[in-house]
């Protein structure tokens, strides 16, 4: 105690020095991100997040033919592992423990597995054997690899590498037991090929070899030549999803042949005829799977964003639904050797799990209940399908998640969020921390699926490629605009836009052309400059960028690829901005984010950037993710909410 001191010895205290306000306690920010132009994230925030970050899923990777138990993928720390689930509802056991995300499938045999990873989210994988917790590198450790694809005796993999020129996806076989079996089969051209199934007696593989959505070739490889022969006619505009051969030899594909969806049926390896065998007349077939002993298939049918699950008996050609599935989205099917079918299903209230179907009864049973922070998940809101006309008239749609109305009456702000791809789909399923956003802050979520969307035909996923198309797909947010403004619940004065990849460009130009009816606009690992993006997007993948967006060689081209992008359009865009992106992805380089900054700071314009030097495209780990969804809250409450700056709408 200090004080002041009499004679004698006597003290008499000092007095207090004068309070000073303490400064509200902030979050770390995770060593990783660079968070430039961006408040502190106050701990406040945090608090009142945390059980929205406490999320899990378990995404269904296959079967171990050895014990039967079950393969999922999930994050007990800060990245997705594999685990062990030994029957319904057990423990999930960890099986790999790296820094950076894993996923991988058992042999058939059950004997090895074998495991992708990259580093950074650089996306250029190695494959991996992992046992006993290790991993030993199977592949260069340089180059990217895709795969593997089993053999049916359990015995090879088939993969694809760009070792030779870093950018030509070349096919190699491999037995992942001794790596010095590994041999490059075939040589190819292009970044789009893949092996999709060997043929049952290991000799042949079909090889799928993409070239657009609307437009894929299939070859027949002979393995022991390198080989290739064409399936069908090439010069045909067809697209193939899966190939998988039954047991018998038959060859099954999804094919848009003779329809504007992809429907399920056989292809002759001769002549290359594509005969349908599921009775749907629209929506696509997402995936299938076939019994070992190809007594029937299970398939999935995408309809309008909705999964469902249906077996056919090869023999009858009889087809039986699947019910008791949560609505949502589903994928990742896979028989297991005796029979019983395993998937992934996500829904609004319920997050993304493991589960399976008994092929006989149509019984199906949960595996695995991912953890929701505590949180009961049957609170969350289902989405409503919207529908509408465009400037031209075509149909688009989308999902609307609204607040409760009871917690939150009157109109409520909202935030336009437009998927990726572009030829992607938003798909309703589990939003995770975006529920804080619609249950404790009462802002509603539109996913829209503008033109270009896949899962609604090839007409219209073709009706925004190439420049000349392009901005069609941002006047259909003006037509939902157009709806949203005149929803009673629904405050057309609060509205605020985001995306990621493609959709973040279309973030940057929905700001400039709609910035008089929008707040924010919050773009994430976003093309900037079209031309630039072609430029710098990693080789391996440049050429098939140019099927859908056009090709910056050509003069004409380019000419219209740099007036349609929004770097050129940047003094346009007059309202608030956030830009977040990965400082090692190979798709939409770190660059286009740094030039469109740097741009409407330079026009004294706000631009908040996040960038994480650990990431790719998009963030991965879990500690990047939650501080860049508090720093985004940070942004909506400053500009959605109208809770003044930046710094104020953080302390609250």
């Amino acid at each position: 105690m200090r004080g002041l001191f009499l004679a004698g010895g006597a003290m008499i205290a000092a007095a207090p020095a004068p309070a000073q306000e303490a400064s509200p306690a902030v979050a770390e920010k995770p060593a990783a991100l660079v968070a430039d132009g961006i408040p502190p994230v106050p701990m406040a925030i945090v608090e009142a997040t945390r059980p929205y970050m406490e999320y899990r899923t378990a995404i269904f990777q296959g079967w171990s033919p050895a014990d039967r138990s079950m393969l999922v993928a999930t994050r007990f720390a800060n990245t997705n592992q594999l685990h062990r689930v030994a029957g319904p509802m057990m423990a999930r056991e960890q099986i790999s423990f790296e820094a950076e995300p894993v996923f991988g499938s058992w042999s058939p045999k059950g004997d090895v597995m074998v495991v992708n990873k990259d580093v950074g989210g650089s996306e250029f994988y190695q494959l991996f054997t992992l046992a006993d917790g290790k991993l030993t590198l199977l592949t260069d450790g340089k180059s990217r690899n895709s795969g593997p694809t089993w053999s049916k005796d359990g015995r090879w993999i088939a993969y694809t590498s760009t070792r030779r020129t870093g950018a030509d996806n070349d096919i190699y076989v491999m037995d992942p037991r001794d790596p010095k079996t590994d041999r490059l089969v075939a040589q190819v051209k292009g970044g789009g090929w893949g092996v999709a199934d060997f043929a049952p007696d290991g000799k042949s593989a079909v090889v799928s070899e993409y070239v657009s959505i609307t437009k894929s070739n299939l070859h027949l490889l002979d393995i022991a030549s390198g080989r290739m022969t064409p399936i069908g006619d090439h010069a045909r505009p067809i697209a193939y999803g899966g190939a998988q051969y039954a047991p018998d030899g038959t060859l099954w594909v999804t094919s848009d042949e003779g329809s504007d969806f992809q429907r399920l049926g056989t292809i002759d390896l001769r002549t290359g005829k594509f005969t349908p065998r599921s009775p749907e007349k629209k929506w696509d077939v997402d995936g299938f799977d076939i019994a070992d002993d190809g007594s029937f298939i299970v398939y999935a049918v995408n309809e309008a964003g909705i999964g469902r699950v249906r077996l056919m008996d090869v023999g009858t050609g009889a087809v039986r639904n699947v019910g008791g599935l949560p609505t949502g989205s589903l994928g990742g099917i896979e028989i297991a050797p005796w029979g019983t079918i395993g998937l992934t299903v996500t829904s609004a209230t319920s997050a993304t799990d493991a589960y399976t179907i008994d092929p006989a009864t149509l019984k199906v049973t949960r595996w695995t209940r991912s953890e929701t922070g505590g949180l009961d998940p049957d609170a969350n809101v289902e989405p409503e399908f919207v529908e509408t006309k465009s400037f031209d008239g075509e149909a688009v749609s989308g999902f609307l998640y609204r607040p409760d109305a009871k917690k939150f009456p009157g109109r409520r702000p909202l935030i336009v969020n437009i998927h990726g791809g572009p030829e992607a789909q938003f798909t309703p399923g589990f939003l995770g921390r975006n529920n804080y956003l619609l249950n404790e802050l009462g802002i509603a979520i539109f996913y829209p699926n503008v033109r270009g969307s896949a899962g609604f035909g090839k007409r219209f996923v073709s009706l925004d490629n190439g420049p000349d198309k392009r901005e069609d797909s941002v006047k259909d947010i003006g037509a939902f605009l157009d709806v949203l403004d005149k929803d009673d619940s629904i405050d057309p004065k609060r509205i605020g836009v985001t995306g990621g990849s493609y959709g973040g460009y279309m973030c940057y130009a929905s700001a400039i052309r709609y910035g008089g009816r929008l707040r924010g606009a919050n773009c994430v690992v976003a093309i900037s400059d079209f031309v630039t993006f072609l430029e710098n997007t990693q080789s391996y993948r440049r050429d098939l960028r140019r099927v859908e967006y056009g090709d910056e060689r050509d003069p004409a081209q380019r000419a219209k690829l740099k007036a349609i992008s929004p770097l050129t359009r940047v003094a346009d865009l007059d309202i608030p901005l956030m830009v977040v992106t990965g400082g090692n992805d190979p798709r939409v380089p770190a660059s286009e984010a740094d030039q469109i900054v740097k741009a409407v700071r330079a026009g004294g314009g706000t631009a908040w950037h996040l960038l994480g030097t650990n990431e790719g495209h998009g963030f991965a780990k879990k500690e990047n993710a939650d501080y860049n969804f508090w720093t985004s809250l940070m942004f909506w409450r400053a500009n959605l909410l109208g809770e003044g700056n930046a710094q104020t709408a953080a302390a609250k």
